[in-house]
């Protein structure tokens, strides 16, 4: 009777791994089933000047890569006054537009298309409030940056805007 005990209890050991096993394959193909329910599309970003002078672009960067978006496209510039006033005309007339144009025309600047799912949004909580002081701590702003103009890095705010942005500096846009 010991041993048909012993023999039931590796058997029942064996169905309850399989099951395990069973279980956690079901769950990663739900899992990879979610994840590419989320479209991947692109995006449009730049490092502004003083992310290259206070020597954090790499950080920068790697935060980006290490969050999943891929690097499409990237390039140093130097943003002329006419592709930085058609950049930021939606702010056209507001107090702060020429401080804007002035700051990302001050030094070169490192243009991205960045790659990823739900590219926009994940991005946008990525580098966190335009607001530094406000910006959660671990966001790119929040870690990087204390001055909202001076705010590390842009990024577009819609997949529409990432179209238009990228095309001022990308002949085929995203």
């Amino acid at each position: 009777m010991q041993f048909l005990r012993e023999e039931l209890s590796k058997l029942h050991g064996h169905h309850a791994r399989e099951e395990r096993r069973h279980d956690s394959l079901l769950l990663w193909e739900e899992r990879e089933r979610t994840l590419s329910s989320h479209s991947n599309n692109k995006t449009f970003a730049f490092l502004k000047p003083e992310a290259l002078q206070s020597r954090v672009a790499g950080e920068v960067l790697s935060r980006l890569e290490r969050k999943g978006f891929a690097i499409k496209q990237l390039r140093l510039h130097n943003i002329s006054r006419k592709e930085a006033e058609t950049l930021y005309t939606v702010h056209k007339g507001k107090p702060f537009f020429q401080e804007l144009v002035d700051h990302v025309t001050s030094g070169p600047v490192v243009l991205m298309i960045l790659e990823g799912s739900n590219a926009v949004d994940v991005l946008r909580k990525v580098i966190g409030a335009t607001n530094p002081q406000t910006a959660d701590p671990g966001t790119i702003r929040g870690d990087l940056s204390l001055s909202i103009t001076a705010n590390i890095i842009h990024a577009s705010d819609s997949l529409e805007n990432a179209k238009k942005e990228s095309s001022i500096f990308f002949h085929d846009g995203i």
